[in-house]
């Protein structure tokens, strides 16, 4: 079975790993058979939570930056796996039914049953080669660099959606998601200063946090994070996905932050 992902190599200097997990629509039969949804209403559910042109807006930025960061992108749908939400207690969002399997979707109804071994071979076959293609090109960026700048790209629409715990809260042009123990206040202010041109930034609102693999988390501080979530009206038409002149904007915008943490 090929990986349910694509990696793509950068240049040996570069610490830089863009981490694309939410760009995926693949939903491989095995797993379509247990959805609840039938075609219509999977299909509005990943139209939903999908960060469209995530993968087109990191592929760009790569080939715009002036040495080339790593990138590893996810084909398949977050309503198979979700690759960056724990499986367990330990997700917050565990208690509207999404954690890193979905038993619930984006207006609280049921999508899949409870069902432990379905849960734990799709676990098996996403979730946990994700973590580790991921934790294998960290420890390569380590290995080659000293350290590893994983920039954590995503999208998020204008409009809350009804799952959403902090649904009142402001929606930026970008939420920059930091850790406490991984997001330095320096990395933080470069990613302000590449996407202040978008327009309202704002740290951990509405969405907090940041990816980093179970290996390194909290344990290795050689390891930074920082999640870029883009409001979806800056860079295409929520309506069909369509992009807009905006999208260059984003591109440009995240190159310019690989080319200022990626700097020796």
């Amino acid at each position: 079975m090929r990986p349910a992902y694509t990696s793509l190599a950068g240049h040996d200097v570069s610490p830089v790993l863009l981490h694309v997990p939410h760009a995926g629509t693949e939903v491989p039969a095995w797993t379509r058979s247990r959805l609840l949804l039938d075609d219509a209403q999977l299909a509005v559910e990943i139209a939903a939570l999908t960060d469209h042109r995530t993968d087109e807006i990191a592929t760009t930025a790569a080939d715009r930056a002036r040495v080339r960061p790593w990138t590893i992108l996810n084909r398949v749908s977050r309503f198979v796996v979700d690759p960056e939400r724990f499986p367990d207690g330990r997700e917050e969002m565990a208690a509207v039914g999404m954690a890193a399997v979905y038993t619930h979707g984006t207006l609280g109804q049921r999508i899949r049953l409870d069902d432990a071994a379905h849960r734990d071979a799709l676990l098996a076959a996403h979730y946990l080669p994700w973590g580790a293609a991921v934790a294998r090109l960290v420890d390569e960026r380590l290995a080659a660099t000293g350290r590893a700048v994983l920039l954590d790209v995503h999208s998020y629409p204008s409009a809350p959606l009804p799952y959403e715990r902090r649904a009142d809260d402001p929606r930026p042009a970008v939420c920059l998601g930091a850790d406490r123990a991984h997001t330095p206040p320096w990395l933080v202010e470069a990613a302000r200063a590449a996407f202040t041109p978008l327009g309202t930034i704002a740290v951990n609102t509405p969405f907090a946090g940041t990816y980093v693999p179970l290996a390194h988390h909290r344990t290795d501080p050689r390891v930074l994070s920082v999640m870029l979530e883009l409001r979806r009206d800056t860079h295409l038409r929520e309506r069909d996905g369509a992009a807009t002149p905006g999208l260059a904007a984003v591109s440009a915008a995240l190159a310019d932050l690989v080319d200022a943490v990626g700097a020796p």
